[in-house]
């Protein structure tokens, strides 16, 4: 069972920029190759670090505002959020061990 967290416009705020735990959300899409291999990466993380991190998914497509709002001009982006702001970034398909390292350095 997965702890990924399925970001909206909706529950953003809440979850992500008044989160006591670091976040990192995977602004993705659908139809996008390279984001459907970061899933199961994903997954993996969101259960390894449950009660850590929160591991978040935001479809890009369903919530434009949020994507134009930081700067998503590519996807996968994989943004690293501790205390509402956001602390590091990557784009493109990342290994599993970078991204244990970003979240690592975030606790």
């Amino acid at each position: 069972m997965s702890d990924e967290l399925t970001l909206d416009k909706n529950n953003f705020q809440s979850e992500v920029i008044e989160s006591d735990l670091p976040c990192l959300v995977d602004f993705w899409a659908p139809w996008c190759g390279p984001c459907l291999m970061m899933g199961p990466t994903l997954e993996k993380l969101a259960d390894e670090y449950a009660g850590k991190a929160k591991i978040c998914k935001l479809n890009v497509d369903d919530n434009s505002d949020l994507a134009t709002k930081y700067g998503i001009r590519s996807i996968p982006a994989l943004l690293f959020f501790k205390g509402g702001e956001v602390v590091d970034q990557a784009v493109g398909v990342q290994p599993e061990d970078a991204l244990k390292a970003k979240l690592d350095g975030m606790a």
